[in-house]
């Protein structure tokens, strides 16, 4: 492991941010949990921290060695706030950063891209984690998750396209390693399930484990970007329908050994990820 320094924690109430920081206080590590309202989780220490307020910035990096980066959600530039701090993070002593990007978002790419693009040159250790869509979207607070529980439905434009959907858990399992092995990856690493599925198939799934109808409407894309476009700024709305757009044709259609190699033990399928959080009705 490296080093005994505190692992800064960006995003720390959120999907993959809590399993984090758990991850990391399981394992013995000294975790600062950084959140806008500076929740409290156990074991962690708490700070408040905002991208968008860089007074928070010093705070949340003292003392810390490692950082693990969850881009401000819904901002289609979040370089624009995040470069600058990660230029505070260097300069503070932070030695180890590991951002969480998305399979559908390459090195230089929209968003995630540009901070990705840049990372290696600012850090010597180093990692990003590109996964592929969370299965969590259908059983946490995400709208697909919202539209199964309220109205039986998952909207989508992704057509029949498939996608090997990840489990949070394993995402932050892989985070956890990442931060704190002697030697980080150095390079991205694309997480996914064992399996590719499309949406009907969730669909399919999510009907048999809770003993509910669920189906999958098919979107255009113009219509997904309308009604995504109607809660979400324009810009991110349009990325987002786009990504829907590539499942579509085939760009998330793959799977990865990242979680078995990294971890050590094989990614967890939809199936099992749903009789755990949606078993008994959802």
């Amino acid at each position: 492991m490296t080093g005994t320094g505190t692992t800064l924690v960006i995003g720390a109430t959120g999907t993959t941010g809590s399993r984090t920081v758990a991850g990391l206080i399981a394992a013995g590590h000294r975790v600062r949990a950084a959140s806008r309202r500076a929740a409290r989780l156990p074991g962690a220490e708490p700070v408040r921290f905002d991208w968008y307020d860089p007074a928070t910035f010093g705070d949340a990096l003292d003392g810390a060695e490692r950082v693990y980066l969850v881009p401000p959600v819904g901002d289609p530039d979040p370089a624009a706030v995040m470069l600058p701090f990660l230029h505070q993070a260097r300069a503070a002593g932070v030695r180890r950063a590991v951002l969480l990007s998305s399979s559908a978002i390459p090195e230089g790419g929209p968003g995630a891209g540009t901070v990705h693009r840049v990372l290696p040159g600012l850090f010597e250790q180093w990692a990003v984690l590109r996964p592929s869509w969370f299965m969590q979207n259908f059983t946490g607070g995400h709208a697909h998750a919202v539209s199964i529980r309220d109205d039986g439905v998952i909207l989508t434009a992704a057509g029949t396209g498939r996608v090997g959907f990840v489990d949070a858990d394993d995402i932050a399992a892989v985070a956890v390693h990442v931060l704190t092995d002697d030697r980080p990856p150095g390079t991205d690493l694309v997480l996914t399930g064992p399996e590719t599925l499309s949406h009907d198939d969730i669909a399919t799934i999510v009907t048999q484990v809770t003993g509910r109808p669920v189906a999958h409407h098919h979107l255009t894309y113009e219509g997904m970007r309308d009604r995504l476009a109607a809660v979400l700024p324009v810009e991110f709305a349009t990325m987002l329908a786009g990504m829907d757009r590539a499942i579509a044709d085939g760009a998330e259609d793959r799977t990865t050994d990242t979680v078995l190699r990294i971890t050590g033990r094989p990614p967890r399928s939809f199936r099992a990820v749903a009789e755990r959080e949606l078993a008994g009705g959802g």
